[in-house]
Order: C-alpha cells, then structure tokens, then sequence
C-alpha cells in the first residue's frame, strides 16, 4: 500500500503542473461571461497597440478554447492591417503544430482536436521561419515568462522552431498570473505578458 503523502512532502513536477492546470483552469471558467468579454476586450486594444504587433508582417494566432479569452476581434484586426495570418494545427502524427495561412475566419477554420478550432485542409502551409510575431496561449503564466499549457507540450516543441527574434506575446487574465510556474532550465519564456490590469515587458532576456 503506498504511503499517504506528508504535508511536506514536495509534489513531482507533472503533478504539481497538473494541479497547478486544474485550479487555475477552475478559477477562469468560474469567471462570469460578461466579465470574461470586458477583460478579452481590454487585453486586445492593449495588443493592438503594441508596435510589435502594429509592425509584424506575419502572426501566428490561436483561437480561444473553452473558457480563455476570445481572441477573434484580433483576427480581425490583423486582416485589416494586411498581416498574414497563421494559425496552428495538431498533427497527431508528429505530435507537432503544423502551421497554415488563413484569410477568412468562417470559410477556413473549424473545430479539430479535442474541439479547438483548427484551419481546414485547403488552407496553405506556412515555414515557422516566416513568422514575426506570435500569441502563445497558456493556462497559467509567471512574471518571469514562464508558462504552462494543458500539458500536450505542443507550444514546447513549436517555439523553438519560430526565429529568435519573433516576439512571443502571451495574452491571459490577470487571475491566471500565479507566483511561479513550475519550469525546467530548458523551458522558454515569453517576451512579454498582456492582462486586463498590466502589461509585463522584457521578459525573456530576464535570467531569472
């Protein structure tokens, strides 16, 4: 029989991740819709403004999944501005992000892996090279970078891949910023942090 763990007892990493993901995914869906929309509202006109993003040539975007931020109106956005617009897809066979440029929200996205909205097949492959900028999604966020997802570790294995000096820009609500996220020496940061209240900047050439 094993032993009931102590209170002292430090977790392991994947179950101090994990539960770390569950209360803060329980706090963001506790959020009320209209507050969850005033909040996404907030977070975008604070993206849009960035020169980074008003610059960028090509983004790589997702769609929000269940109770994050909806992160459409930024789509939008960056259509109007002329931007190439990227957005990933699961490849289950590689277990990687496959990327694909995509022009119309309505005609080239649908709902693919374990619901999240994906660009359909007629859409046009992108190099991770091309892309400048990206929004890297994330369940809960440090003020150092550091992130954690819903533990499919496909954002790790993607980031590496994009150029070192597209800027990676995580979008979250302030409640889903917690003390210090559970992160090995070889897990990367973002460069900056967007949250209804703030904007965390520099973060990456942070060595903390």
């Amino acid at each position: 029989m094993t032993a009931p763990r102590s209170a002292a007892t430090p977790l392991d990493p994947r179950e101090a991740k994990r539960s770390l993901r569950e209360r803060v995914v329980q706090a963001r869906d506790a959020l009320p819709m209209a507050t969850r929309v005033r909040y996404a509202d907030t977070i975008i006109a604070r993206v849009r403004a960035r020169e980074d993003f008003q610059s960028a040539r090509t983004v790589l975007l997702s769609l929000a999944f269940r109770s994050e931020w909806e992160t459409r109106p930024l789509f939008n956005a960056a259509l109007v501005l002329g931007k190439t617009l990227v957005v990933p897809r699961v490849n289950l066979a590689t277990r990687m992000l496959d990327l694909y440029a995509i022009g119309d929200l309505e005609r080239d996205v649908a709902s693919g892996y374990r619901g999240i909205p994906e660009p359909l097949g007629h859409c046009q492959s992108v190099a991770p090279s091309a892309v400048d900028w990206v929004l890297v999604p994330g369940v809960a966020f440090d003020e150092r970078g550091h992130r954690i997802g819903y533990g499919g570790g496909y954002y790790d294995r993607l980031l590496p891949t994009l150029r070192d000096d597209a800027q990676r820009v995580a979008g979250a609500f302030e409640l889903q910023l917690i003390d210090q996220v559970p992160a090995a020496a070889h897990d990367l940061k973002v460069d900056a942090i967007v949250t209804e209240l703030r904007t965390l900047e520099g973060l990456r050439g942070d060595a903390s």
